[in-house]
Order: C-alpha cells, then sequence, then structure tokens
C-alpha cells in the first residue's frame, strides 16, 4: 500500500484477480464513490508507488514487469529489469528469481532512483530505462526449493510458487544507501553504502520464515523495525524484532499481541519516535513504548488481516485483506498520549491544523460509498468518568472573544420538515461521555438569532465561515478549564489568494448583519392598528407565508430569505467579494435598516401608548424583554 503527497491524497494498493487501484482520502462532494477510484497503471499483487512530486506518475508491477504510468496521458511504459514471460518455469531455471510480489520502491531521498529485488537487488537511475545490479544473491538459495511446482504430474507455475526471493526491501528516510532487505526464506541483510557491501544481520529466530516487512525507522538511521510471518509454516504466533545497533543486536517486541495474530506489518511514527503501529491477521495494535507493550487500535475497525499500514501526516491508514482501506483520522491525540494522561480527570488534546475547505450540505450516502473525514476542526477531548455537570466548548478568536460558543446540552430549535433525504444535519450538542470523546467544529460563527417557525429553500441563516488564522479552543465542565491553540489554513489548493486580508471583505459583510441590532421580535398585539403595522414591517422582513422549502415558487423571497441566499453566494470561494456582490450588500442592507427603523419606532412609541391602555385596563402591560446572549 501506498499514499501520494497530492491534497486530497490518494491511496494506492493491488487487488488479486483485479487490478491495481488508487483512490481518494476524501472529496468536495462529501463521499467517496466509484467516480473517485482509478486503475493505477495495471498489475493485480504487487506494489503501486506514485512519484512524490506529482503523483500522475506512478510504478507498478507485477512479478518481475514494471510499469511506468503517465496518467495525464493514460500511457504505460514496460520498464522491467527482465521483460521476458517466465510462465511455466520453475525457479530453478531463471536467471533472475522475481517473485508475485517484488518489492518495489523508490528513494525517500532521491524520487528519481528506483529499486527493485529479486533474489538480489537491482537499482535504477532513469525511472527504469537501464539497471544495475548492486548486490549478490542475498538468499539461501536452496535449489531444492525452486523446483516446478505441481511437478512431476501438472506443472501450476505462476510466479507465485518462486522461492528464495527478496521479500521485503527499504531505504532509511534518515540516512541515503542504507538500504535493507529480507527474504522469504528468512534472511536480514544490510547496507550502508547503497549496495557496495552487505552484512548479514539476520535476527535469531526460527528458519525459513518469511520477512514480510522492514520498517528503517524515520528517526535514527541505525534502528529498523522487522515484520515476520510463518503462518504457512503452521505456525501463528506474532514475531517483530527490532535492533538500534544496524543490526549488530535485535530484542523480540511482541508483548501484548495474542497468539493467532500473526503480523503483517509494523510502522514507527513518523512524528513521533517509539509509536509504533503493527497490522496483524487480526487487527491492528499499538505501542506507546517502543514495542515494549502493546495494546488493540481496532475502534470500527473490522476484525480482518491487515497486511500493510502507513502513517501519512496525520493519519493512520491501512490495508486489509477483504475489507478494502480503512483511515484512522487525526493520531494527534494518540502522539500527546504519556503517563500522565493515567491520572488526568480531564485532557483537552491541541488539535491538528485544520482546513478552510468549502463541506457540503447535502450528499448521497444510500449507495455503497466510502465516508470522508469529519468535516471541520477536529476537538478531541478526555473524561475519566463522564461529567454530571453541562459541559461547554468555545472558540475564541486571537482577541479572546468568543466566535463559537457549544454545549452538551442540548437545545431544542425549531426544525424544517426533513424535504431532503440527503441533507447533513449540523450538530451542534457535544459528546461528554466516559472516555475519549470527538467533535468536529464546523469553522463557523455563533448563528444569527433564529427567527421562530421560518422556513428556508436551503438549511437557513448559519454563522459565517471564521478566517484562516489562530484560535484557541476552551474546555470547561464543573467551573474549570482547559485551553488548547487551534490554527486554521487555508485550502491547501487555493494558489492565488494566501494573504488573510483578501477574506477580510467577506467576513466583515457577513458580520455587519450579525451584529448586535435585534431582529424582529413578535409582541402580543393589544390594538388592530399596532398589530397591522407590526404585521407590514414583518411581511418585509420574512416571507410570512413561506412553510416548506420550496414556498417561494409561490410567494416571493423577502429580506430574510435574501440575506440567507446571498449569504451563500459569498461563501462559495475564498475569494474577494466582487462589486456586485457588494452593492447587493449595500441594497440588502439599506432594505433592512429602514424596517428596522420603523420597528424602533414602533417598540419606542406606539407599544409605551398600547401598553398604558391596557394597564388601564388592570391587564399585564406588554413588554418586549431584551435576551441575553446565552439565551439567544
Amino acid at each position: 500500500m501506498a499514499v501520494d503527497n497530492a491534497f486530497p491524497y490518494h491511496i494506492y494498493g493491488a487487488q488479486q484477480d483485479n487490478s491495481n487501484v488508487g483512490i481518494a482520502s476524501r472529496t468536495d462532494s462529501g463521499v467517496i464513490g466509484r467516480e473517485n477510484w482509478f486503475v493505477a497503471g495495471g498489475g493485480e499483487c504487487g506494489f503501486v508507488v506514485p512519484d512524490p512530486r506529482d503523483w500522475h506518475i506512478i510504478y507498478s508491477n507485477e512479478a518481475g514487469n514494471i510499469n511506468r504510468y503517465d496518467k495525464n496521458k493514460e500511457e504505460v511504459q514496460d520498464v522491467s529489469v527482465w521483460p521476458l514471460d517466465n510462465a511455466g518455469h520453475g525457479a530453478v531455471d531463471l536467471a533472475h528469481r522475481f517473485q508475485w510480489v517484488s518489492p518495489l520502491m523508490l528513494s525517500p531521498h532521491n524520487p528519481d532512483v528506483l529499486y527493485t529485488a529479486a533474489e538480489c537487488v537491482f537499482k535504477s537511475t532513469d525511472h527504469g530505462q537501464s539497471w544495475t545490479q548492486i548486490s549478490g544473491d542475498l538468499t539461501r538459495n536452496d535449489k531444492n526449493k525452486q523446483q516446478p511446482s505441481g511437478g512431476p504430474l501438472t506443472n501450476d507455475i505462476t510466479s507465485v510458487e518462486y522461492y528464495d526471493t527478496v521479500f521485503a526491501l527499504a531505504e532509511s528516510p534518515v540516512n541515503k544507501g542504507t538500504i535493507w532487505a529480507g527474504t522469504d526464506d528468512g534472511l536480514v541483510h544490510v547496507t550502508t553504502d547503497d549496495g557496495q557491501h552487505w552484512s548479514n544481520v539476520t535476527p535469531k529466530m526460527p528458519n525459513w520464515s518469511t520477512i514480510d516487512l522492514i520498517d528503517p525507522s524515520p528517526h535514527d538511521s541505525n534502528t529498523a523495525y522487522v515484520a515476520v510471518d510463518r503462518h504457512k509454516l503452521d505456525d501463528f504466533n506474532p514475531y517483530i524484532f527490532k535492533t538500534n545497533d544496524l543490526g549488530k543486536t535485535w530484542s523480540a517486541i511482541v508483548n501484548g499481541i495474542p497468539d493467532g495474530a500473526y503480523v503483517h506489518a509494523v510502522r514507527e511514527d513518523p512524528k513521533k519516535r517509539g509509536l509504533l503501529y503493527a497490522g496483524t491477521e487480526l487487527g491492528v495494535f499499538v505501542s506507546f513504548d517502543d514495542g515494549a507493550h502493546w495494546q488493540r487500535l481496532q475502534l470500527n475497525l473490522p476484525v480482518s488481516p491487515i497486511h500493510d499500514l502507513v502513517v501519512k501526516d496525520d493519519d493512520l491508514v491501512v490495508a486489509t485483506h477483504g475489507r478494502s482501506f480503512w483511515v484512522l483520522d487525526d493520531l494527534t491525540p494518540i502522539r500527546q498520549l504519556n503517563k500522565q494522561s493515567l491520572a488526568a480527570d480531564v485532557i483537552l488534546y491541541e488539535p491538528q491544523t485544520a482546513l478552510r475547505l468549502h463541506y457540503p450540505e447535502e450528499f448521497d450516502k444510500r449507495q455503497p460509498v466510502g465516508d470522508n473525514p469529519p468535516p471541520g476542526a477536529i476537538i478531541d477531548y478526555y473524561f475519566k468518568t463522564a461529567p454530571k455537570d453541562e459541559v461547554s466548548l468555545d472558540i475564541l478568536d486571537t482577541s479572546g472573544k468568543i466566535v463559537r460558543h457549544l454545549s452538551s446540552k442540548e437545545k431544542k430549535e425549531g426544525e424544517q420538515p426533513p424535504e431532503w433525504p440527503d441533507r447533513v444535519e449540523r450538530v451542534k450538542t457535544i459528546p461528554a461521555n466516559e472516555g475519549m470523546n470527538r467533535f468536529a467544529w464546523d469553522l463557523r460563527y455563533d448563528d444569527p438569532i433564529q427567527i421562530p417557525g421560518a422556513f428556508y429553500s436551503g438549511t437557513g441563516p448559519k454563522g459565517p465561515l471564521a478566517l484562516p488564522g489562530d484560535y484557541q479552543v476552551k474546555l470547561t465542565v464543573a467551573g474549570k478549564s482547559q485551553t488548547a491553540p487551534l490554527h486554521l489554513a487555508i485550502d491547501p489548493r487555493t494558489k492565488a489568494v494566501n494573504e488573510i486580508r483578501d477574506l477580510k471583505s467577506q467576513i466583515q459583510t457577513l458580520h455587519k448583519r450579525f451584529g448586535d441590532d435585534q431582529r424582529l421580535k413578535p409582541a402580543l398585539a393589544a390594538a388592530d392598528d399596532l398589530d397591522r403595522k407590526m404585521s407590514q414591517i414583518e411581511q418585509k422582513l420574512i416571507q410570512v407565508n413561506m412553510k416548506g422549502s420550496e414556498a417561494n415558487l409561490a410567494f416571493p423571497n423577502m429580506l430574510n430569505e435574501r440575506f440567507d441566499t446571498f449569504s451563500h453566494t459569498i461563501e462559495a470561494g475564498d475569494t474577494e467579494a466582487t462589486k456586485s456582490q457588494l452593492d447587493v450588500f449595500q441594497t440588502l442592507n439599506a432594505q433592512l435598516e429602514d424596517q428596522l427603523k420603523k420597528w424602533a419606532q414602533l417598540k419606542n412609541e406606539d407599544v409605551p401608548k398600547v401598553s398604558g391602555l391596557i394597564k388601564q385596563a388592570n391587564l399585564p402591560a406588554l413588554l418586549i424583554s431584551e435576551k441575553t446572549k446565552n439565551e439567544e
């Protein structure tokens, strides 16, 4: 399995008896569907390796056949070491023993350099146009295990049966030219000079094991981890070995992984030294102490064989055998766990950098689709026991002003009939459960004051999107608070607009609407004249006949509905508002101010007069109370 450096990044792998495949890790449509899959150059069984500089250039292999695929041109070029069809021949007859899943990799130091292996290691410095052998035979080269399979009665040779081959190959990301090679007959070799000299550094383990994967540490050039598989020898025990001295000494590190969970892959987190992930026959395991102890990291992942896994930025991506690709979004809280965490009653984890993306308001999940990552800024927190009190989560800007207030106490709001089954309901109540909690802030400021009974063609008025920049997350429970910094970055695909100033006109325009001015607040009418005057104003501010999302086809949009739809045009992209948009806002704002002035006059003059008349009748006076922000 592999990932690239696109945004969103793609995940690659091979499907036996099908094709290899690439798929987007997220989409702008809200789900990952069939249209987001693509064949990545061919091959049902081998490696798929995208160029880190340009993901449209993809190398892939199947047995000894290697392709270089240019996705832009839809062009495939064979760049094999030895492009000869060996079907029907036993391994003993071959010049080079390329196995069914021969390793293939690009150098992490120079992506123009390509490596592959048969019984020996090959290197290309010109994208596969030519190859150089940089090792001798690194296997046991047991001729008894290289005879034609199925013989002597019926040969059945597809290259799956080839033995005595290099099965795992990896270059240290720290030290250029330090390359590890592991074989399917149980040997491990290492070179520190790009293949000029090799040393046999095999750990002490049962003979004829398969070295399934070698992971050189991203933190130390002398450290490597080896996953060993012996299930084909009826040994289902887990085997992982670690060295800190280039293979001179090894230690077994499987404490906590049960028998039966034999290991396919092990990886060290590139951002936190000693944080390890293991892919086994029975799921994913994690170690926080460099392999001394392991525990399950299963969550909602189906219990299935994990044949490979990789850490991409803040995500853990796994390839299952039969259950597709899965992604654990945002490893940030896992990286922050330590011994002190065990004693804490409450923990607010520092969030990862959030991206200011535009998320769809509806999408179809009735089809077989994959899930996008949680939309917005992912905020993780922990409670040793479930809080009895209300929990609040506040987002503060650099001046300390609260831009969004959220609570674990559910707030009842007016709901529109569920006319659109694909519409995404906004989650406004934060979880407060025992253990880990996760909430995705949708990057919006507090919503404007809602008008009871209002209907909208869309999702209704929302707070404006937050600008890129720095914020604070504040978690409060039982009178105690914790804060953590949150950075909001612009969409990486936005190239022309990199200055925050270009967005300020957008947020300032929306703030003017959602400021401190009070909207129309209905009051009981004590006189027909007052009721008529209020109705005239109300009918300008909102379409009172709007009782469904498409009622505006018969009853025209008024100020409330026009402001709602206009806000969506402003938020459609991370660009400066156009002159036309500014002109429309000035028009709408002037109309709103005119109606608010009329309402203010009614409040200050007409309502007191009517209240005086009502008081004379010994009835409760008309009161227009000023609600607090929390009540709103």
